[in-house]
Parts: structure tokens; C-alpha cells; sequence
């Protein structure tokens, strides 16, 4: 089933189950009559789109059009269709224009375009445009049904259609898309992804639509939203946060003297010299990263080592071990990256990027159902708090907190362990996405206050601090480790990302 409905998505959506975030926004344009500058034009006038202004104008005809997008105080959302759905019969109807809204962005199209001072409006449309939380639209198949597929939420309409048709017809017959648009997953959205979010987002969408973007952009309307770690509280004051798939995670840490806050540029910001010092921390002594956006699946059942050995194109982990693997499109495209841990027999953890946690159940659940495989699925990214300790000191503090040896011959790369720290039960796997030494620590949400104290207390005298994603980063880039959605996806095969260590070719 293909959803493409426009302003109906999110009413098919519901008698599936599914609250499709979208939300129709009023978008005003305005039509000029016969402009005779225009009409003594040999050529059609280029589109016209002013930042500043916030506006775009093109000929229509012989006259002009002229688009503005209101900020987010002035603009106006049509919110009883998502409380009350979409009135039945609604189809080619308009809604009620306001000129008055608009007329800033008049006055800035007439001192930028004089013409338009002496024009005539003729039509002045006031219409329904579906918005998603980021504007970009939803497109391919849906994570939790079998064979629902969506076209849905394109704020800029009928321009996308011969590409998008293209793009999901051939992804359906072919069993992968012939390029890579992850950025339009509709999976990248999830249960917290509230009605009141996805109004809020809308909002400062549509009024940022002609704003600068910056590297690094942080969007701040409805966050945070449910996904909050549970250092979250602890840590809000001590760090600038980032957004990850409705997850808050710190990107870098405050310390005095610093220029706190978010202070976007394109140039080296306030976040540049406190990076390099997070990053010195792990390299030298020992930091503490919340690394609870972890997407977590648990994996057990008796094909559950016939499933991911047909998963995944790296061999399947021994009980207590953990490796680095790919699953693979049939074109042999890197589809998604994770790491698996056999817990005990037949029982897993994959663990996945935040931004890819349904985009990669979605292809798991289909080769289970398509393969017969007897297993059972269970997604725990919720539930599991995560803290990455990492840097030269990191066995030092963490034996202080547990009668388990943590030495190298006992607790190798690569490995996988229950223990207790502090008498907190956690899952340690050596494995640090910095290249240090260093462990995930995998352990209960509520646990997560309690775990960080008691590791950040025995690491006193070792000089333990935290440190965020940035830093992280620049860490995995050094020791040259690849990150999904940056050096692979599914334009690359494993041999162009330099996988080969983790592709057995003779499965």
C-alpha cells in the first residue's frame, strides 16, 4: 500500500494505527493582472527568492506571483484537522486569506521589485500545505507494518513528484533504493514524535524557511521531548545539548571562563577551543560520555544465529563477544552498521546510531517475516541507559567498583560481560567508539544517576570528566573509524568505505 495523500496522510495513517506527524500549515500567495514591464519581457524572469525579505516571487503569465513565509509568532496552522481530522469533503476549497499577516513581506517584495507598486491582485490564495516537524517530506517503507509505504509531507508540493514516483517505484521493484535519501526515512520519526511537538516544530519550520542555515544547526521548538536520558537533568546545566532522533545529548561541556550557549558561525565558534580540550581529556586521562541514544535491540529465539548470520556480512559472535557489522542491500550497498554482542546462546544485542534505530528494525523485522526465522525482537533503546567510559585510566577507576578483573588478559577487545559496578548490575563490552581504551556500559535508565556518580567519584584522583559528541567525533576520526550516513550508506559498497575487514566473502 502506498500512502500519498497530501493533507489525508495522517487519516490513512490512523486506520492503520499510525499518527503520521504532519500538520496542514496556511500558505498564502498572491497573483498579480497584466504587468506591462512583465508582459514587454522577451523571456520568462528568473525565480526570485529573498532571504531578507522572506519571500519568493516568479511571472505567472504576464503578471507575478509572490509567496511569503511568515515568521513562526504570525504564521497559522490548521490544528483542528489533527484533533478533529480533516473535514470530510474537503478537496479544492480554499481557506480565509489575511493580507494583513502578509503585508510586511509585500512592502520588502515592492522595494526590492517596484513593479508590484502599481500591480493589481487579482487572486490571493490561502491553502493547506502538509508540513512534517522538519519540512522535509516522509518517503519509503514504514517500520512496524508489512508493505505500507508513504509519499507524504512535501511543504513544497508537485515539485518533487517525478522524483519521488521514480525514486519509490524502483525501490519496490528492486528491493533497495538506487541512491541514498535517508534524510527523508519516514522512520526517523517514533512514538515520541507528539502532536504537540509536530505543531511546534511546523512552526518554526515554516518560519525558518528563508533563514541561513549553519554546520551544526540546533532547532530549539519542542524539545526536549519525552527521550530524555536519565542524566538528563544532572547534566542540562554543565552542557550545550544536540538533538538526536527526539533523544537530548551533549555535544560539548561548559567549564569557567567559557562562552556558553549556542553560538552558530561558519567560522570557528565558542564550542572550538572546549572541544580540544574534551578531546585531550580521553586522549590523556579519562572522560565519561551519556551514550543513551543508542538504538538497542534484543535478539533471542532459536534462528536467531540463522537470522544474523544471514543479516549480516561479518560471522556471528561467540557467546561473551561483540563485533563490528554490516547489513548489506542485495546490490551489496552498506545499509546500516551495528554492533552485535551474543549475551548468552542464542540470545543478542545489536546496537545501532540513534538517527538509524527504526530505519534499522525495519529491514530486520522484514527478513524475519520473509525468511520464517523463529525468533523473538525486542526494542529496549528506551529503557537502556548507556555511559561510554574511555581514555588511558578507564580499567583503573572502573576496577575500584567491581570484584570482576578487568585486566587485559581477562577482559578483552571485543568482549562481553554482566557484571556489578558500585553494585549496579551493567552489560560491559570493551569497545569505545573513541579508539581509546574504554567500555560501553549498558545498564537500567533509573540506574543511570547512581552509575555516573559512583564512576565519576572513583575517577577523582585520575582527573575523570565528561566529555560530549563533538569531542567523540574528532576522536573516531583520528583512530579513522567510519560512521554510517558519512563515510558509507547505501551509495557505497563495504570495499569504497574500507570494510573489508568486517565482510567475510566466503558466506
Amino acid at each position: 500500500f502506498l500512502s500519498s495523500l497530501g493533507f489525508w496522510a495522517r487519516e490513512i495513517g490512523k486506520m492503520i494505527g499510525l499518527q503520521h506527524p504532519l500538520i496542514p500549515v496556511h500558505h498564502q500567495y498572491v497573483v498579480t493582472s497584466t504587468i506591462p514591464e512583465v508582459k514587454a519581457l522577451k523571456t520568462e524572469l528568473p525565480v526570485i527568492r529573498d532571504l531578507e525579505g522572506s519571500y519568493y516571487l516568479r511571472q505567472e503569465r504576464d503578471g507575478l506571483l509572490f509567496g511569503p513565509y511568515e515568521s513562526e509568532e504570525k504564521m497559522k496552522l490548521q490544528d483542528s484537522w489533527v484533533t478533529n481530522g480533516v473535514p470530510p469533503g474537503f478537496g479544492k476549497e480554499l481557506f480565509e486569506s489575511d493580507l494583513d499577516r502578509i503585508m510586511e513581506h509585500i512592502e520588502a517584495a515592492m522595494e526590492m521589485v517596484p513593479v508590484l507598486k502599481n500591480a493589481d491582485i487579482v487572486n490571493t490564495i490561502a491553502g493547506p500545505i502538509t508540513y512534517s516537524p522538519d519540512i522535509l517530506p516522509m518517503v519509503g517503507p514504514h517500520q512496524g507494518v508489512r508493505n505500507y509505504w508513504v509519499a507524504i509531507g512535501f511543504g513544497y508540493g508537485i515539485i518533487h513528484a517525478g522524483g519521488i514516483g521514480k525514486y519509490l517505484s524502483d525501490w519496490i521493484l528492486e528491493g533497495e533504493p538506487t541512491f541514498d535519501l535517508i534524510e527523508l526515512d519516514p522512520n526517523r520519526y517514533g512514538k515520541w514524535t507528539t502532536t504537540e511537538y509536530t505543531a511546534a516544530k511546523a512552526r518554526e519550520s515554516y518560519g525558518f524557511n528563508n533563514i541561513v542555515g549553519y554546520p551544526k544547526e540546533e532547532r530549539f521548538a519542542g524539545r526536549p521531548t519525552e527521550r530524555t536520558s536519565g542524566l538528563y537533568d544532572l547534566l542540562k546545566s554543565k552542557c550545550s545539548m544536540g538533538f538526536h532522533a527526539g533523544w537530548e545529548q551533549p555535544h560539548w561541556f561548559y567549564k569557567p571562563g567559557d562562552e556558553t550557549g549556542y553560538k552558530p558561525s561558519f567560522r570557528r565558534t565558542n564550542w572550538f577551543d572546549p572541544v580540544g580540550r574534551e578531546y585531550k581529556q580521553v586522549m590523556e586521562k579519562v572522560g565519561v560520555i551519556d551514550l543513551s541514544p543508542f538504538g538497542k535491540f534484543k535478539v533471542k529465539g532459536t534462528d536467531s544465529v540463522k537470522l544474523l548470520d544471514h543479516l549480516f556480512a561479518n560471522v556471528v559472535p561467540k557467546v561473551g563477544s561483540t563485533n563490528i557489522s554490516h547489513m548489506l542491500t542485495p546490490r551489496g550497498k552498506v545499509y546500516a552498521e551495528l554492533t552485535v554482542s551474543q549475551l548468552y546462546p542464542e540470545e543478542f544485542m545489536l546496537v545501532t546510531g540513534s538517527g538509524s534505530e527504526l530505519h534499522d528494525l525495519r529491514w530486520i523485522e522484514e527478513e524475519v517475516v520473509r525468511g520464517g526465522y523463529k525468533v523473538e525482537i525486542e526494542n529496549i533503546t528506551d529503557e537502556m541507559g548507556v555511559l561510554g567510559v574511555a581514555g588511558p585510566y578507564a580499567r583503573q577507576i572502573l576496577q575500584k567498583l567491581t570484584s570482576d578483573d578487568l585486566s587485559d588478559g581477562s577482559f578483552k577487545f571485543l568482549q562481553s560481560r554482566h557484571l556489578k559496578l558500585s553494585d549496579i548490575a551493567v552489560t560491559a563490552i570493551r569497545i569505545s567508539y573513541t579508539g581509546e581504551l574504554g567500555w560501553e556500559l549498558y545498564h537500567r535508565k533509573e540506574d543511570s544517576v547512581a552509575l555516573y556518580n559512583a564512576i565519576m567519584e572513583a575517577g577523582q584522583k585520575e582527573g575523570i570528566d565528561n566529555f560530549g559528541t563533538y569531542a567523540l567525533n574528532a576522536l573516531r576520526l583520528e583512530k579513522g573509524f567510519r560512521a554510517w550516513g558519512a563515510e558509507m550508506n547505501c551509495d557505497t559498497n563495504p570495499l569504497e568505505a574500507g570494510l573489508e575487514y568486517f565482510v567475510k566473502l566466503n558466506k
